[in-house]
Parts: structure tokens; sequence; C-alpha cells
């Protein structure tokens, strides 16, 4: 006889497909991270990190896709290379780009929460309302990498803002990709965010 607190196959089922696709982009942020960048700055190099995170929260939605990056940071912290830079260990939290990393979290939890909503309505496979969507998000991200900056690196809230300013064109073309693949990923899949999100 099967107690209350047993889960359903259906429900089992569920959570082995959350765990799985919190895994995969988790995955996806660390490959992001350390594919081949562009040196722009003595802090950190332009990569596609920023394109893995506003992904998890554009498909997954706000909560599955903070844990996708708090995973992936977690596997980071222990010493895994899967920092930009190929950086890894607690040491990156506490560096100049900390601030970034912090950002990352409240982005991926911002973007997300804002396309459950579109998808709510049924609106999460139009790629412009998704881009606007990432907008707060990139905003969040970037304001707290500016403070970290500020605070780790001893700069100037003015030299702080000229720093970040660099990675800004990149990132709004990372937010495009993102929501033409978030797009086309709840088009295919159009109970994947109102399901488990």
């Amino acid at each position: 006889m099967m107690t209350t607190l047993s889960k359903s196959p259906v429900q089992a089922r569920s959570t082995t497909v959350d765990l799985a696709l919190v895994a995969s982009f988790a995955a996806l942020v660390a490959v992001c991270s350390i594919l081949p960048a562009i040196n722009v700055s003595t802090f950190a190099p332009i990569t596609l990190q920023t394109f893995g995170v506003l992904l998890a929260g554009a498909v997954l939605g706000a909560r599955r896709g903070v844990l996708a990056v708090l995973l992936w940071m977690a596997v980071g912290a222990i010493g895994m290379p899967v920092f930009a830079g190929g950086k890894a260990g607690l040491g990156v939290f506490a560096g100049p780009t900390g601030g970034y990393l912090v950002g990352m979290v409240l982005a991926v939890a911002t973007c997300g929460l804002l396309v459950e909503r579109l998808a709510r309505r049924g609106r999460a496979t139009q790629p412009v309302l998704v881009a606007a969507a990432g907008v707060p998000a990139l905003v969040v991200l970037h304001v707290l990498g500016i403070v970290g900056l500020h605070l780790r690196a001893d700069l100037s809230w003015s030299a702080a803002a000229a720093v970040d300013v660099v990675f800004v064109p990149g990132d709004l073309v990372k937010l495009v990709a993102t929501a033409l693949v978030a797009a086309a990923v709840h088009r295919a899949f159009p109970a994947l965010l109102r399901r488990g999100a």
C-alpha cells in the first residue's frame, strides 16, 4: 500500500526532468564561460557566459534557472575551472568580478520571473517580448558588476562604469540570441514553463 508521502510515477518523472534540465543548463553556462574569450579588460574577458545565464532564466524560469546557475557556481567554488578565463575557487567570488557573479543569480531570477509571466499569457514564443524581459536582468547584472568593481578593484564609480560599459554591446547581442532561442524552445515545448518553473 502506497503512503501519502510516496511520489506518483508522474511526479517522479517530473522531478527527474527538472533535475536533468537544471544540470544541463549548469553545464551550458560552464561551457559558455570557458569557450575562447575576447580579452578587453584586465578584470574579465568577454565570453558567452551571459548568454547561458539569460537562457537558463528564459527557458527554465526563475526557480530552475537559479538552481542551474547556483549549481554552476558550486562546481566552480569547489575548484573546477568553469568560470570566465578558466578560473575556479572561492577567491573568484571575493575578487573584482564577484559582483557579476551575484548579479547573475539575480539576473537569472529576474529574467525567469518575467518570462514565466509571458508564458502564462501565451506570449513566451514572441522573441521581442522575451528580449524585453531580459533587459531588466541585464541592468541588474551590470549594476552589481559595477558595485563589485568599485568595492573590490578599488575603482571610482566612473572608472568602474567605464570598465563595465565595454561589455554592454556584446551582452545586448547575447540578449537577442537568447530571445530567439528561448522563443523557439517555447514554441516547441509550450508547457515547459507552465509545468515546473
